[in-house]
């Protein structure tokens, strides 16, 4: 094991997370303001891969693609959101949990139609190809870097939108006591359609980041969606910094396990057995992180309202 072999999992931890804090960013911001369970998060995930794909192949161009995954994931959202969505605020989570189970089904059949059943691949673009080096002699992915400094200014403008904008003050005054805010003359329903694409156009920047990294295919969102479940609870639902916080908790914790644990129980018993050990105990990791989490803090580390 060398010092640069460890900085490089490090990295490959902290981009992990941040592309899980723009999944778990609008997940939790929709349920912090709405109070709404959307299991469909991961598939607006999907849409932006595929848009992002299928732009990228027809104009040649990874940042057409990029701005379509956007437009497309923000535009799925409000479609749902007004369709479907809104007619699921009043009722209770189990409502909310069947009908965007049923949008999950929905989304990931119209894109088999659509796009067929194969995969498509998207290449990482010429600017951000090749690689940094790092202490010790290794080189890094400088796409995967580009990632992480992306996730960082997006992180920065949500902070800057919730906290210093007129928007942001309805979205804090919406999570707080939405009878009061339309009481006084917001229009509450283009608020949560808003944040509902907004939420969305987050999950399909990700979707379309990593599509880059690994193929675009139907039913990539769902894995994804338990990651950013998790994630949320961790740092406190309806907490952008706990979002933060807890994607990059569970992005190092379960990179870094998967690279250390075998490695630390090849000590004890055969190498064969340690990896097949180690990558079992290393899935379980963040579910036992999140277990003690709760067990000291019931409402995730930063609670939006504590």
């Amino acid at each position: 094991m060398t010092l640069a072999l460890v900085i490089e999992q490090v990295l490959n931890g902290v981009q992990l997370g941040v592309m899980l804090f723009l999944m778990a960013a609008g997940l939790t911001l929709i349920f912090g303001v709405m109070g709404l369970i959307n299991l469909a998060h991961g598939s607006l995930y999907m849409v932006g891969a595929f848009a992002c794909a299928s732009v990228a192949a027809l104009t040649g161009s990874f940042w057409l693609g990029l701005v379509a995954s956007l437009a497309a994931a923000a535009a799925a959202g409000a479609l749902i959101e007004i369709t479907v969505i809104r007619r699921l605020y009043q009722r209770d989570h189990l409502d909310q949990v069947l009908a965007t189970f049923a949008l999950i089904l929905i989304f990931s059949e119209g894109t088999r139609w659509l796009f067929g059943s194969f995969p498509l691949y998207l290449d990482i673009p010429p600017l951000l190809q090749g690689a940094v080096g790092l202490p010790g002699g290794a080189q890094y992915p400088l796409y995967r870097l580009a990632i992480i400094l992306a996730g960082a200014l997006v992180a920065f403008g949500l902070y800057a939108l919730i906290s210093r904008t007129r928007l942001g003050m309805r979205i804090r005054a919406g999570e707080s006591d939405r009878e009061m805010i339309a009481a006084l003359g917001v229009d509450i329903r283009t608020l949560y359609t808003l944040v509902f694409a907004l939420g969305a156009a987050l999950a399909g920047l990700a979707g379309a980041m990593v599509g880059a990294l690994q193929s675009v295919q139907v039913g990539m969102g769902e894995p994804v969606l338990i990651l950013a479940f998790v994630v949320i609870v961790i740092g406190g639902i309806g907490s952008i910094k706990g979002a933060l916080i807890g994607a990059l908790l569970v992005g190092s914790v379960d990179t870094l396990g998967r690279f250390l644990l075998p490695q630390l129980l090849a000590l004890v018993v055969p190498p064969d057995q340690a990896g097949l050990i180690g990558g079992a105990l290393a899935s379980m990791l963040i579910y036992i992180l999140m277990a003690i989490i709760l067990a000291v803090k019931p409402r995730g580390l930063f609670p939006a309202q504590a």
